[in-house]
């Protein structure tokens, strides 16, 4: 089930086009293609907001752990789960995409006048404090074990390998300590449904649904370590409102070398560098995460905003194409 839906606000179709896998549609430069993995919860995010937007969409399935080298063709380098494509345009975070996405289909909104402001602030402290307690609490033994329940134990191990290389110096509560900061945020947000509420907000569903949910999705999948969430009547029936959203129209699935390939036949879009934002168009700059992943991406600067930094890079495989970030945590650095 996805939410209603109203007229479509893309732009025109450009002529460019790449070969899907076999029974898919064809796809366009103006398609939406989302890289992702099935458990990825940011990932999950992301198809929600498809779903909820009522959209079709191509997906290509990304590794799990590093290396990721059709990750880095398209991106520069940018390792995190899951980014958008149209064409030659890649839109890192999810953050971004929803932007993008409102943008794509402005009704109905991401983000009701209404309550905007607070979506977006909800939305953020999703996305760090709830998600970096609620992963390290599903990822203790018991959690992990079901959620890689027959896989080999070399796939645990080298998934487990590569998160802490990406978190390496970060923060964040582990074990007992992150099941009972979980704890409390479960209570709190138990609270705001407490009146009979359909959504954390009230009448209409926004970013601050999806957001939340992802975090508290992962969990649910973590065997025993999900038993957290049982005292939570109401908060269990609107996640299962959130999960009927579901993911829109997967239009097919593409290989990692068609997406390459559709990147190279198509040109990205127009972007601009403002004013006064101490940067020039042209600048050799780099921009990374400032909190986890934090690998760097290198490019020439062709769009710089309050909000966005678009870095144009030239690949082998993949052309010139333009890599979009949010500016909030991101650091945005001169080259050199």
């Amino acid at each position: 089930m996805s939410a209603s839906t109203s007229a479509s606000t893309s732009t025109p179709a450009a002529s460019s086009s790449a070969s899907p896998s076999a029974g898919a549609s064809p796809v366009t430069a103006d398609d939406l293609v989302l890289h992702h993995y099935a458990g990825s919860p940011f990932a999950e995010k992301a198809r929600l907001m498809l779903g909820f937007k009522g959209l079709a969409w191509h997906s290509v399935t990304v590794p799990m752990v590093m290396p990721k080298p059709d990750v880095a063709a398209l991106t520069g380098g940018y390792r995190r789960t899951p980014f958008l494509q149209i064409g030659a345009d890649i839109y890192c975070d999810t953050a971004l995409i929803a932007r993008v996405l409102e943008g794509r289909r402005p009704t109905p909104s991401l983000f009701p006048a209404a309550v905007a402001g607070q979506a977006r602030l909800i939305a953020q402290w999703a996305g760090t404090d709830l998600f970096w307690t609620a992963l390290p609490h599903a990822m203790q033994p018991a959690g992990a074990a079901a959620m890689f329940a027959g896989a080999p134990q070399e796939v645990l191990q080298a998934f487990v390998a590569d998160r802490k290389a990406m978190t390496e110096g970060m923060p964040q509560p582990r074990g007992g300590d992150a099941t009972a900061a979980l704890t409390q945020y479960l209570e709190w947000l138990s609270a705001m449904l407490a009146d009979g509420r359909p959504w954390l907000l009230g009448a209409e569903a926004s970013i601050a649904d999806l957001s939340v949910y992802h975090p508290l999705w992962f969990v649910a999948k973590a065997g025993p370590m999900a038993a957290i969430l049982t005292p939570h009547e109401a908060l269990r029936a609107w996640m299962a409102r959130v999960a009927a959203i579901g993911h829109g129209e997967r239009a097919g699935k593409l290989d990692s070398a068609a997406a390459i390939a559709l990147a190279k036949a198509s040109t990205p879009k127009p972007a601009l560098v403002e004013e006064g934002l101490g940067f020039a168009h042209g600048d050799p700059v780099t921009v990374a995460p400032s909190d986890y992943a934090r690998d760097a991406v290198a490019g020439a600067l062709v769009g710089l905003s309050a909000d966005t930094v678009t870095l144009a890079r030239d690949d082998e495989r993949a052309g010139r194409v333009h890599v979009h970030f949010p500016r909030i945590r991101y650091v945005l650095r001169k080259a050199g």
